[in-house]
């Protein structure tokens, strides 16, 4: 972990990710794709540190959408290994630290041993509060609202007690806030179907930078960046600063 910081002031609760620029990070250096996404999982470690020294309290990586699983077939089987090795070595040390780790998505189609491995590593963690570390794996946001909606309607709630309030409860995120702030890498500037519905006030920031590169350094730049923006949530400029 790099030097220690200054708190940066205000600075986001929730922080969420889209971790971009893998496979170009590798391209760039003649190696296969694969080598980028294991570069890339490496690299959630510095960021995780980044979050604990400037009181993050939730982090939310995007590691594996929906639509993911159109890839060609050996980069899906390599990205699958990969996600169970990273479980099996990094589970233990988060655990030290006090971060609890949960699970975005569904397993439709994920195989049983990893299915086994995040429920295994949801269940070690649950009790800790340091950090809340969210991983979006096999998800979708409007997979998620659709899913939501199914759920409500099979409860038997009647249309006028449906509520922004109430399909946020019957989210994967039901009790994590929303994002504050949205980090995207590799020079992208959409949310490629992440969090639609949660990123609704969120701040984005976006860097050029591909993700192994992406660092505590510019995490703290994207925190900077946050700090200096007023939000103001449908207000005008007077209310706010009133």
């Amino acid at each position: 972990m790099s030097e220690s910081r200054p708190l940066v002031q205000p600075h986001p609760r929730h922080v969420a990710m889209i971790m971009d620029g893998n496979g170009r990070w590798a391209k760039a250096r003649g190696l296969p794709r694969l080598a980028g996404h294991r570069a890339g999982t490496e690299n959630i470690r510095n960021i995780v540190h980044a979050c604990v020294e400037q009181a993050v309290g939730y982090l939310t990586l995007y590691a594996f959408s929906t639509e993911n699983w159109s890839r060609p077939d050996n980069e899906v089987q390599g990205l699958l290994r990969i996600m169970a090795e990273v479980i099996a070595r990094e589970t233990p040390e988060l655990h030290r630290e006090g971060v609890q780790i949960r699970h975005l998505g569904g397993m439709d189609g994920v195989p049983p041993e990893l299915v086994k491995a995040i429920e295994d590593a949801v269940a070690l963690t649950q009790a800790n509060r340091r950090l809340v570390l969210s991983v979006a794996f096999n998800y979708g946001g409007r997979a998620e609202i659709v899913e939501a909606v199914r759920r409500i309607v099979r409860a038997g709630t009647p249309p006028d007690a449906i509520s922004a309030e109430l399909i946020s409860a019957y989210l994967y995120t039901a009790d994590i806030p929303d994002p504050d702030l949205i980090i995207r890498t590799a020079g992208e500037q959409r949310l490629s179907n992440y969090l639609i519905w949660q990123a609704a006030y969120a701040e984005y920031w976006f860097t050029p930078t591909y993700w192994p590169d992406f660092n505590g350094d510019t995490f703290y730049a994207a925190l900077q960046d946050y700090s200096r923006r007023k939000r103001k949530f449908g207000l005008t400029e007077d209310q706010v600063s009133g």
